[in-house]
């Protein structure tokens, strides 16, 4: 029997013996474990070079499948973030409702059996040899349909049932349709986005406090009452005892951050590529974590924050309260994704299936984050000119430069 046989045999028994335990034993602890490191006995090894692409080998017979499929993607996404920014947001107002009505489509395609399914979920509508995630779609959609409401109501939006319940009855449609996928972790994204736009427009809080009481509960109905949301949660309360079976991700994960220290061990020359599943979608964070270490992660959320940040600037600077409100939304769907990202790679909440903004490997998420980036740099460019920019126009003769008038004859 090859070593290889032998290895999975010993994680076959493995993982029935810890399949005949049962799981709801698991002793609940506060916060899930992080102090999980690698075999230091291992550390130093001999590895076969030729694994250093196995995934995209074995899958697709080419090393670099996933860089060169990523390439693609990213310069169909610079094209879009272009062209966007050169849309004027106003015009989305005619978009609004078919481009809620085509989103709502897709994922009721995806529900009652034209999705494709991969990894126990059915996410992705196959277009030929494109895959399209409709979730994705969802939240910049909900987030168009949010702010063009909630601009058109105004002062009704205090009201609940003009300003309030319509917003979370669409709001719970959709997140209905990506839990039936399953989605648990977009639904989540789209209940934070629409309770934070019905803060920014001023609904009251007595009905957010009331609707996220609600959501805690349903929430936790769907994860008690859920069999393999269930065990999810309570592997990860107890990681140290599933890390060879429902943990195992996570654990990896945790691994990961732990193996870079605080410069990492260099680009390219990571190891748990070979060991974390999904390392290049959902956890592509660990890996940054493991090549750029501590001060790579450092990096990569104060790029985040700093979007979020500019992005908050234009809506503080709109024109319009739907400006606002679509930049307001647009700039906590990045940070609301990356945060709940990060968190699950570190194991401070249980796995999910939510995408690093800009960063996962996918062409459906790298190209809605990137119309959205496309919308927020248009907001930008109509708000009021910077302080630098005022002074440059007083210079010279003491007065604004402005256009001539046309002499009428």
């Amino acid at each position: 029997m090859s070593l290889l046989a032998k290895k999975r045999a010993k994680l076959q028994e493995s993982s029935e013996d810890d399949g005949r335990r049962n799981v709801r034993r698991a002793p609940v602890q506060l916060l899930a474990p992080l102090d999980a490191h690698a075999d230091q006995r291992l550390a130093h090894a001999a590895i076969d070079p030729v694994l250093a692409a196995v995934q995209a080998t074995v899958q697709h017979h080419d090393p670099q499948f996933f860089l060169k499929r990523q390439a693609s993607y990213a310069a169909v996404a610079l094209v879009t973030l272009f062209a966007v920014s050169r849309f004027d947001y106003h015009r989305l107002y005619k978009l609004t409702y078919p481009l809620l009505a085509l989103t709502g489509a897709l994922l009721t395609a995806c529900v009652i059996g034209f999705g494709h399914t991969g990894g126990g979920a059915t996410r992705w509508l196959a277009i030929g040899p494109i895959h399209v995630q409709p979730a994705e779609i969802a939240k910049l959609s909900i987030v168009v349909w949010l702010a063009y409401s909630l601009a058109k109501k105004a002062e009704q939006v205090k009201s609940f049932t003009v300003g309030f319940l319509p917003h979370l009855l669409v709001a719970g449609l959709f997140m209905l349709l990506c839990m039936k996928q399953p989605d648990f972790g977009s639904a989540i994204v789209l209940l934070l986005l629409t309770f934070t736009l019905l803060f920014v427009a001023g609904a009251k809080l007595g009905y957010l406090l009331g609707a996220s009481i609600l959501g805690v509960g349903f929430g936790a109905a769907a994860i008690r009452f859920s069999g393999y949301r269930y065990e999810r949660y309570l592997a990860w309360l107890n990681m140290d005892q599933h890390r060879q079976d429902i943990a195992y991700q996570a654990f990896q994960s945790v691994i990961s951050f732990g193996s870079g220290g605080t410069w990492g061990v260099g680009l390219g020359r990571g190891l748990q590529t070979l060991y974390l599943p999904e390392a290049h979608t959902d956890f592509v964070a660990a890996i940054i974590g493991e090549e750029l270490g501590f001060v790579g992660v450092l990096l990569l959320c104060g790029a985040y924050l700093l979007l979020v940040v500019r992005g908050i600037r234009a809506a503080l600077r709109a024109p319009d309260d739907y400006g606002s409100y679509l930049a307001f939304g647009i700039s906590a769907m990045f940070g609301v994704q990356a945060l709940v990202n990060l968190a699950v790679a570190l194991a401070i909440l249980p796995t999910k299936g939510l995408t690093l903004p800009f960063v996962s490997f996918g062409g459906s998420s790298l190209l809605v984050c990137a119309a959205g980036a496309g919308i927020l740099l248009n907001i930008s460019r109509q708000g009021p000119p910077a302080p630098e920019a005022e002074e440059d126009e007083l210079e010279g003769d003491g007065v604004p430069e402005t256009p001539l008038e046309p002499v009428l004859p």
